[in-house]
């Protein structure tokens, strides 16, 4: 044998079966790294596609709200005129003293042509009542806004409320009563109309103050 050759070195059975199982052990790993790659990849992949898919689907919801408006519904009952409503107006006194309170009796009555039936809103801020004084008008009960109070009237149908003046002059914008002047002693005329409807009037009532 010749002196520049190394002789190569022999493994035992023991050491090449060691190399044997690390050689698997690192064949197996590696499969596994492929394969949790892969896994992730995919469910990536699927993730977004969903995403997308949901972003999608709510745009055409939405679109689809916007491209059909929800139907108006309108209602077949019309609304009371001065050929079917009748407004009347008591006082409980002729005369109150000055700074004192006047009360009225309020009265809608249906009075139908027909067999049909009216909406009417009987708020104080639609059925009016005013106080004048020739040709002043002293008070409104409309001077502040008030919800709406929709009546149905159908035949016999009335409606009676309480009003109440305190012998004080309106504002030109809603003020509480408590801060608004108090009137002068004299005559004053008060009537009931239909903000909506100005032909729809009550008789008118005089009182003094006095």
């Amino acid at each position: 044998m010749t002196q520049g050759k190394k002789r190569k070195r022999k493994l035992s059975k023991r050491r090449r079966a060691v190399y044997r199982r690390r050689r698997i052990v690192v064949g197996i790993a590696l499969v596994l790294a492929v394969a949790l790659t892969v896994f992730c990849v995919y469910s990536l992949g699927r993730g977004m596609a969903a995403i997308d898919a949901t972003i999608r689907h709510d745009d055409l919801m939405a679109l689809s709200r916007k491209a059909v408006p929800a139907p108006k519904q309108k209602s077949k009952v019309k609304d009371c005129t001065a050929s079917n409503v009748k407004l009347s107006l008591q006082s409980d006194s002729q005369s109150v003293p000055v700074g004192g309170a006047m009360k009225f009796t309020a009265t809608i009555t249906f009075v139908p042509k027909d067999s049909s039936s009216c909406l009417i809103d009987a708020s104080d801020h639609s059925r009016v009542l005013t106080i004048t004084s020739g040709g002043d008008t002293v008070w409104r009960s409309d001077a502040c806004d008030v919800d709406s109070r929709k009546l149905l009237l159908a035949a016999g149908d009335t409606d009676t409320q309480t009003m109440t003046w305190n012998t004080n002059r309106s504002g030109q914008t809603c003020t509480e009563d408590s801060k608004l002047p108090k009137v002068d002693a004299g005559t004053y005329t008060a009537q009931l109309s239909m903000r909506d409807h100005p032909k729809i009037v009550s008789n008118k009532v005089t009182i003094t103050v006095q």
